[in-house]
């Protein structure tokens, strides 16, 4: 296991266990705080839409064009942080990882 810290929509920190190999909305979907993630994990929809700490960002790889279109239609995107969570494979590498719920849109 890895650990994670999740901030939630009304802000609070949650410190978690996190199994390496899994979709970063695969971890998140299972617990309650807001990433809803109805297409599953199919870059469709945006309700998995997650910011990455910015000390984060260099470390998660790079957005692909399918990925960064939805983004672009989000009121609250952030070019450097926000990402879809689906679109994250969280690693041993991001032990550590700092996400921020977006609001849900």
């Amino acid at each position: 296991m890895a650990r994670m810290t999740v901030v939630d929509r009304d802000g609070k920190e949650h410190a978690i266990d996190a199994k390496p190999g899994m979709k970063l909305m695969e971890i998140l979907r299972e617990l309650d705080y807001g990433v809803a993630a109805i297409c599953g994990g199919l870059c469709s929809c945006a309700t998995c839409h997650v910011f990455i700490d910015e000390a984060w960002v260099a470390r998660v790889p790079k957005k692909q064009s399918d990925e960064q279109d939805l983004l672009n239609e989000l009121p609250d995107y952030q070019p450097a942080t926000s990402r879809l969570s689906c679109q994250v494979d969280f690693t041993e590498a991001l032990d550590g990882l700092k996400v921020t719920i977006a609001a849900d849109t």
